[in-house]
């Protein structure tokens, strides 16, 4: 899942890159009116009777458009901030879902703009967009220090359990933004949410932008599948010209039999974002430290951690404990295991034989084709892209009765580029509309290259306000393998989670939930691909998609859990290096990685240079990647419920209902036990890791 602003604003942020714009709707010149009037006509979201009609995705035309959107967007909250702050009457419910409004109001601008930023071929409008969240996040830490607000929110009453959650996030992000402050230090506090705010976006779009091209020869290229290479331009020397699209990355690190071709590519991955990511990275995590120390905590781990599920840096690092004691032995029995594989497969001496690290995806993919006769590129013939998101979409209408219903392309509002597709949701039962989605399913130059879900409109039940959500990935046009089916399963839960959402407020709507919760029910999904129940759904959603053999399944279930040992020790070191960059101790991003990486088994790569592409860290997961597997021990706990059945629709429906509908005004931990009749615990987990 994509977060990628500081996680130290609640209230009006939605759970992506938020924006904003300085110029008061009255100063708009009246030469201009005109044209913003029609430009308008073509971004604005109606904002009336927002229940029934799905969401039309607004697709500006300019940045131009943008501008004038963001500058009447900043107005409106600006005008709704002085309500908030001069109301006479004895402040109540009323005064939340005035914050409401405002967060509606927002979204309805900054929510699309999020998703072109990342998956708009136009950098002017990609441009735009970031120059309008830079904008709003400078307003937003103003309103956030608005102690005549702040003062009367102390004084509401709530009505019940949700309202009282609701203030109290709300109570959470004034005193996060420094409104208790002395004024020096909120300007200090404002200031470094503007940089970092700048900064964010500007490894993002290193990333996002980069132009790394590699040149193979046909015989470099050696045993990666042809759908990687066959149709990419070639040189004047007729060698295949290669970008960093995961879509190339790994299938070609996984099957390619040159040694020296999967170390250029991985060193050119490692490398994505550069030594100028390096350094961002580092200013960073000094303003975050500073941050911190405004507030009186001794480290930014500290100062975001005690909002969340783990509490604290100490529990976060004892689960951390636990994880990497239930699996270091087995990482090293699993590089062992590759290190003979690559001696036998060289015809080398064992004791001479030295594991790279661009070895490894390779030589576990050998073992695997080996041991259990599995191929992860043979399943692209049985999972069609379009076929694949049918399948989706069936599993979702038998496990929790809801459709999706494909929109027609309107020629008058096109979507940001062709390849991309909008669908309705409705409830199978009632036919009620409940949420739009958007679709992004294919790399392109320029496109954000991850897998991720915007939750670009949250539900509020105060306005019948509907979700939606857009879904991006980046895919091989000629199909998936199993992993990426696991992937777009993954992902597909996130976008469940916000479009089954019927929350009261819009900033508790969906994935607004705490950030070591949020992967949660994407995770649980993730291993429905291997039940043969499940899968035989494709047969409903594509007639002439051969089904993937019984055996083949089993046989890549078994493979699946092969190198788990490996996996997980990566996992942890991601989180503890995340951990330790956000700490009490300062430290240079890239020396602390060499040191911590150089202490696996595998150690560090001279020259490699990871933490300039973790753009996890660089955004919302800051002091927070520990989440992944902190949710995946909630994950493997919500599975039991489903174990006997992965299709009961019964179980699906309490499911819809109990943990998916309330989205962030229930705690995690009350959904966990509201779902499985118990406290949540980590057995599952760790039986998970041991299999």
């Amino acid at each position: 899942m994509c977060s990628t602003t500081p996680a130290i604003q609640r209230v009006l942020r939605p759970d992506f890159a938020v924006m904003r714009c300085v110029r008061r709707r009255w100063g708009l010149c009246l030469a201009v009116a005109w044209v913003v009037s029609v430009a308008l006509s073509a971004v604005s979201t109606v904002r009336a009777g927002e229940s029934a009609a799905p969401y039309r995705f607004p697709n500006p035309g300019s940045a131009f458009v943008v501008a004038v959107e963001c500058q009447l967007m900043l107005a409106d909250l600006k005008q709704a901030e002085a309500r908030l702050a001069q109301g006479t009457e004895p402040p109540g419910p009323a005064l939340l879902a005035e914050l409401d409004a405002m967060t509606r109001r927002t979204e309805d601008t900054l929510g699309p703009l999020a998703v072109l930023v990342a998956v708009s071929p136009r950098k002017a409008i990609r441009d735009a967009g970031e120059a309008c969240d830079r904008d709003y996040q400078a307003y937003a830490s103003h309103f956030q220090q608005n102690a005549a607000v702040y003062a009367r929110l102390q004084q509401v009453q709530p009505a019940d359990d949700i309202d009282r959650r609701f203030l109290r996030d709300t109570l959470d992000a004034f005193e996060d933004s420094g409104v208790a402050l002395p004024v020096d230090r909120q300007q200090r506090v404002r200031e470094i949410n503007d940089e970092l705010t700048a900064l964010t976006q500007t490894f993002e779009r290193r990333i996002r932008e980069d132009r790394t091209q590699l040149f193979f020869t046909r015989a470099e290229l050696a045993g990666a599948p042809t759908g990687v290479w066959q149709r990419a331009p070639r040189d004047a020397r007729g060698r295949y010209r290669l970008g960093l699209e995961q879509a190339t990355v790994f299938p070609l690190l996984e099957n390619a039999t040159v040694p020296a071709t999967r170390e250029r590519m991985w060193r050119a991955f490692q490398s994505l974002g550069g030594v100028e990511n390096i350094e961002t990275l580092a200013v960073l995590t000094q303003r975050r430290r500073e941050l911190a120390l405004l507030f009186g905590h001794a480290s930014y781990a500290d100062f975001v951690l005690r909002r969340r599920m783990a509490h604290s840096e100490a529990e976060v690092q004892a689960f951390l404990s636990t994880v990497k004691d239930a699996v270091q032995s087995r990482e090293l029995t699993d590089l062992a295991e590759l290190r003979a594989e690559k001696a036998a497969h060289l015809k080398q001496n064992l004791d001479t034989t030295v594991l790279d690290r661009w070895d490894t995806s390779f030589y576990a993919e050998r073992v695997r084709r080996a041991r259990y006769a599995v191929d992860q590129e043979q399943f692209r013939r049985y999972f069609p892209p379009g076929a694949s998101l049918r399948f989706v979409f069936r599993l979702a209408e038998r496990l929790f009765g809801v459709t999706f219903t494909p929109v027609a392309v309107s020629a008058r509002q096109p979507l940001w580029h062709p390849d991309a597709r909008t669908y309705t949701v409705t409830d199978r039962e009632t036919q009620a509309h409940l949420g739009t989605l958007f679709v992004d399913l294919y790399p392109r130059a320029d496109k954000f290259n991850h897998a991720a879900v915007w939750s670009l409109r949250n539900a509020s039940g105060l306005a019948d306000r509907r979700p939606a959500a857009a879904l991006v990935v980046n895919f091989n046009r000629q199909g998936l393998t199993l992993d990426e089916l696991e992937t777009l399963l993954h992902e597909f839960g996130h976008a469940l989670h916000s479009l089954l959402s019927k929350t009261r407020y819009a900033a508790q709507g969906g994935t607004s939930v705490q950030l070591d919760f949020v992967e949660a029910p994407s995770q649980m999904l993730e291993d429905w691909v291997y039940d043969p129940q499940v899968l035989r759904l494709f047969a409903e959603v594509c007639r002439q998609c051969k089904p993937v053999p019984p055996a083949l399944l089993a046989q890549a279930r078994a493979a699946r859990d092969f190198g788990k040992g490996i996996q997980f020790s990566r996992q942890h070191l991601f989180a503890s290096y995340d951990l330790a960059l956000h700490g009490r101790e300062p430290a240079e991003p890239l020396a602390l990685w060499a040191q911590m990486e150089g202490a696996t088994p595998l150690g560090h790569v001279s020259g490699s240079m990871f933490p300039a592409g973790f753009e996890h860290i660089a955004g919302g997961y800051a002091a927070g990647y520990y989440g992944y597997l902190w949710s995946l021990v909630l994950a493997e706990d919500l599975r039991t419920a489903f174990v006997a059945d992965r299709l009961d629709a019964r179980v699906g429906r309490r499911y819809r209902e109990t943990v998916l509908a309330n989205g962030g005004q229930v705690a995690p931990a009350e959904l966990m036990q509201r779902f499985l009749g118990r406290a949540t615990d980590r057995r599952a987990f760790f039986n998970a890791i041991e299999k």
